[in-house]
């Protein structure tokens, strides 16, 4: 700015420097001997264009100097709005994180608090004095957080050979005696406190006399064949039956991923091998006649016998082909990564997740891509959103009169199922900065409130008195005119699958162990009111 007012004093003084040069020239033309081809005229022209000239390029700089100010003064004014909108995100951001770690906390008071009740009912899980010091796990909340939380205690305490089943010392009763349907009716009675029975019937397996042989037997009556139309799918007998044998081959597993492996063969020896073999190709036959879709990743039975290959290491009899075939039914089983790697199916997955993803069962897909880092090949977020068209392209044909908002319910009830399983796996996995929850939240919410609202109103309408006829006859019985041919409209399959997750569903990533990781399990949920055996009413089981 200095520089500028300098140069605008020195062409203000222009004027003055020409009338002193006049005064010097018309001294030199008075003096001069000789006469000078130059007028005075001419050099006043001459140093009076350099003049205009002068100031018409100064004029042109401060303009252009304005001009820039303007455009560096508006640069500022947005650098700061953003500056200030960034610093409100962040604000509200750590709000946000404030907020959640506050209901975290919360939360996690509440489950200490209920744990401690708990604990003060029951009386302590395990016991365990090593030569190096004493180890006491006094308190288990029955859940899996708990189960993974101690996982490595027990494993110590089981190593070291010094354990003592305090909790429920019949389980060693029963495994001496070598009683399988003992030990069945026992598991079935004591459901409620299933966390606890998984994390003592190892050390009740080992006192037995043959433990594999014990779990062998508890497999009878895994089909009954004596009732050869009972459905599996019904009868919560059978159902808990067949959770229990399961979970003794899993307990089994977890007993020989703990031993060396002379001590394994000893338990799994070539008799019990055979043995197993036998029952593994009596049940093969039966899993041809099920169907993938109708399991919906879930099927006890297809899990049942890979978990009876994987725990009497005998799957190398099968062909791997034939058994990748079978995870598909178990996709949605949280032991089904375990499993996999267990038979030696890790190269097969990349087929098994193709399977998954044409069937409509992406959610499955992402869970086994995250398990087995293969997310590279197939990548999350555009198979959560494939399922979420496919979920809100599952329309039934639409009918006349009630049947037409009928089906429009239906329609409605599986989007906001799909998005609430997608919420769950995008929060599962961390893929918010992939895939933003906030759309699909919004549309859960306005799904819910129109299902709320036409809920009033059907309730409303059903309050409604009824209306007299109008020649004054009273109340008669209200006559359908035509009835609807609910044949007539084919029942279209479809194509996604339903998921409804109560509980986190991640399975286990790839380690260098793949050793059973029972205690690390989830545990089985119940129904208050079931059978002899627990029957488990959520989506996914232990």
């Amino acid at each position: 700015m200095e520089d500028t007012q300098s140069v605008a004093t020195l062409i203000d003084s222009t004027a003055s420097k020409i009338q002193q040069l006049q005064k010097a020239f018309a001294e030199l033309e008075s003096q001069r001997a000789l006469t000078l081809n130059l007028k005075w005229k001419e050099l006043e022209e001459h140093f009076s264009g350099l003049e205009k000239s002068l100031k018409r390029r100064f004029h042109e700089l401060e303009d252009q100097e304005k001009v820039f100010e303007t455009k560096t003064r508006k640069a500022c004014e947005m650098l700061q709005k953003r500056e200030a909108v960034v610093v409100a995100k962040e604000q509200a951001t750590l709000v946000r994180l404030q907020e959640k770690r506050d209901a975290a906390v919360f939360a996690i008071t509440n489950a200490l608090e209920k744990h401690g009740k708990l604990s003060s009912e029951q009386p302590a899980d395990v016991n365990c004095n090593g030569g190096s010091g004493e180890l006491s796990v006094e308190e288990k909340p029955p859940d899996s957080v708990a189960t993974e939380n101690n996982s490595e205690d027990v494993k110590s305490c089981f190593e070291n050979g010094d354990f003592e089943v305090k909790s429920y010392p019949q389980l060693v009763k029963l495994c001496e005696e070598m009683d399988s349907k003992g030990l069945q009716k026992f598991i079935s009675d004591n459901r409620k406190n299933l966390a606890a029975l998984k994390e003592e019937i190892p050390w009740a397996l080992k006192a037995a006399a043959s433990p594999a042989r014990l779990v062998l037997e508890s497999l009878e009556g895994f089909y009954l064949s004596e009732v050869p139309n009972v459905d599996g799918k019904k009868d919560s007998n059978l159902l808990g039956l067949r959770r229990t044998c399961i979970m003794l081959m899993e307990c089994l597993s977890f007993l020989l991923s703990n031993l060396d492996m002379v001590s394994v063969s000893a338990l799994i020896s070539e008799d019990i091998k055979d043995q197993a073999k036998l029952i593994a190709k009596e049940w093969k036959p039966k899993l041809d006649s099920l169907d993938m879709d109708a399991s919906n990743g879930n099927s006890l039975e297809a899990h049942a016998f890979l978990q009876l290959l994987a725990t009497f290491l005998i799957d190398s009899d099968f062909n791997e082909e034939e058994l990748s075939r079978l995870i598909p039914m178990v996709s949605r089983r949280r032991q089904a990564a375990d499993l996999c790697r267990s038979l030696g199916l890790s190269e097969k997955m990349p087929g098994v997740i193709e399977v998954l993803v044409n069937s409509g069962r992406q959610i499955d897909a992402v869970n086994l891509a995250f398990a087995f880092e293969l997310t590279q090949q197939f990548s999350p977020v555009p198979l959560l959103k494939s399922y979420l068209k496919d979920a809100r392209k599952a329309a039934s044909p639409v009918k006349p009169g009630n049947a037409a908002s009928t089906a429009q319910t239906e329609v409605s009830e599986r989007e906001l199922t799909a998005l609430k399983a997608v919420i769950k796996c995008i929060e599962e996995h961390s893929l918010e900065g992939q895939y933003p929850v906030d759309p699909l939240q919004k549309r859960v919410l306005l799904l819910e409130k129109a299902k709320e609202d036409k809920k009033r109103a059907t309730e409303a309408a059903k309050t409604q008195p009824k209306r007299p006829r109008a020649n004054g006859a009273g109340y008669g019985p209200r006559v359908t005119n035509v009835a609807v041919d609910k044949a007539f409209y084919p029942r279209v399959t479809d194509r996604y699958v339903q998921y409804v997750y109560d509980r986190p569903y991640v399975y286990p990533g790839p380690a260098d162990n793949h050793s059973h990781s029972l205690l690390g399990s989830a545990t089985y949920s119940f129904s208050p009111n079931h059978g002899n055996y627990f029957e488990i009413p959520v989506t996914y089981l232990h």
